[in-house]
C-alpha cells in the first residue's frame, strides 16, 4: 500500500487506520480497485442499485461476483464486521455492496432477504425523489413513510440491512429513524448550518438521528460544501468538525460519495428523476476538494485531521471505527 501524504507520522497512521469510507459510486473496475489499495481503503460502502428495477440490479451484482473472483488480490466481499477486519489483516479492500434506493426490490418485500443473501447491507430508503416507501429530498412535498414502507423498514431490521437517509427528505426520514428499531444512518451528508442545499441536514435533523442512536458520514462531495468547487480537503474536514461539535465523535464517519471515472452522461442520468424524467439539480463542474483529488489519495485526509490539531483516537473512529461500530450493531456481526 503506497500511502499519499506529505508528512511521515500521518502515512503511518493511515496505515495502521481502519479505513471505512460510508459511499463510493465510482466506475468500478479494477483501475478504481488499485486506486482504492493505494489510498489504504479498508472498507467501503459500494453503490450497486441508483435508479435499477430488480432484473438490473440482480446483473450489477453478478458483475460484483466476478469482480470478486477476478480481483481477489485487491478485493473481497463484506458480510460481517469480522470481512473487515479480514481485509485489513490481509491487506485488501473490502467491499460492501449498498442501494441508493429500494427501487431494486420493486414491489415485493420478499426480495430483501434474496438480496440480504447475497450480501447487500446496506439500502438508503428512497433516491432524491418519491418511491413506494418514502419521499426523497428533492420533492415538493415530503409526504413520509408510507405503510409499505414501515413494512420495509421491519424486514431491514429483522434481516440486519442498514438503512440509509442521505438523500432522503426531513419528513420521511424523521418517520424512518422512529419507526426503526435499529440504529440508522445518513451515510453521505453535510450540514446545512455551512450552506443551504436541498441535500444537506439541518442542525436539528443531524442532532435527531444520532440522539435516537443514529450515525452521520460527512460527504465531501463539493457543490454541498460551503466553497463549492474552490474546496480542499481542510474544507472537507472543518464540515466534519461542525458535525462533530453537534452530534460528538462516537456517532460520526465519513463518507466521499467518489463518483471517480465517469463521465457527464453517468451524472445526467443521476440527475434526472428514473434517471430519464424531470431534471432534478444541475451540478455543474464536478471537482473533488483540492488535496482528495482521488480514492489513492485518502491518506490526505488523515493529514488534514492531524493538521487540524485532532487526536489520534478521534482520527480512528472518524476514519473508520465508528463505522465498523454501526454495522456490528446493525448486521449483529
Amino acid at each position: 500500500m503506497t500511502v499519499t501524504t506529505t508528512r511521515p507520522e500521518a502515512a503511518a497512521l493511515h496505515e495502521r487506520l481502519t479505513v471505512v469510507d460510508g459511499l463510493i459510486v465510482s466506475n468500478f473496475g479494477r483501475e478504481i480497485f488499485e486506486d482504492m489499495r493505494k489510498g489504504g481503503i479498508t472498507a467501503a460502502n459500494c453503490t450497486c442499485c441508483i435508479w435499477e428495477g430488480f432484473t438490473e440490479t440482480m446483473r450489477n451484482i453478478m458483475r460484483w461476483k466476478a469482480w470478486f473472483r477476478e480481483n481477489s488480490d485487491l478485493i473481497l466481499q463484506v458480510k460481517t464486521t469480522a470481512d473487515i477486519r479480514r481485509a485489513k489483516a490481509e491487506g485488501k479492500t473490502g467491499i460492501i455492496l449498498g442501494w441508493q434506493n429500494v427501487s431494486g426490490i420493486e414491489d415485493q418485500i420478499g426480495y430483501l432477504e434474496l438480496f440480504k443473501e447475497l450480501g447487500v447491507g446496506i439500502i438508503q430508503m428512497a433516491y432524491n425523489t418519491q418511491n413506494l416507501v418514502s419521499t426523497g429530498c428533492y420533492e415538493s412535498r415530503d409526504s413520509g413513510l408510507s405503510d409499505f414502507g414501515r413494512e420495509v423498514v421491519a424486514e431491514m431490521n429483522r434481516l440486519g440491512i442498514l438503512c440509509d437517509l442521505s438523500h432522503v427528505g426531513p419528513v420521511s426520514s424523521r418517520d424512518v429513524i422512529l419507526a426503526s428499531k435499529q440504529p440508522v444512518a445518513y451515510s453521505h451528508c453535510l450540514p446545512a448550518g455551512l450552506k443551504q442545499h436541498p441535500r444537506n441536514k439541518s442542525d436539528e435533523e443531524l442532532r435527531f438521528i444520532v440522539d435516537h442512536g443514529g450515525f452521520v458520514g460527512v460527504t465531501m462531495f463539493t457543490p454541498f460544501l460551503a466553497r463549492g468547487v474552490d474546496a480542499t480537503v481542510d474544507d472537507y474536514v472543518e464540515a466534519m468538525e461542525y458535525v462533530i461539535n453537534l452530534c460528538g465523535e462516537d456517532r460520526v464517519g465519513y463518507g466521499t460519495d467518489f463518483t471517480q471515472g465517469y463521465d457527464q452522461e453517468f451524472f445526467d442520468w443521476i440527475t434526472h428523476d428514473k434517471g430519464y424524467a424531470r431534471r432534478l439539480t444541475n451540478f455543474g463542474t464536478i471537482k473533488n476538494p483540492a488535496g482528495l483529488d482521488t480514492i489513492g489519495h485518502t491518506g490526505a485526509l488523515t493529514e488534514a485531521m492531524l493538521r487540524r490539531g485532532w487526536s489520534t483516537s478521534r482520527i480512528e473512529k472518524i476514519m473508520g471505527e465508528n463505522w465498523v461500530t454501526l454495522l456490528r450493531e446493525v448486521w449483529g456481526a
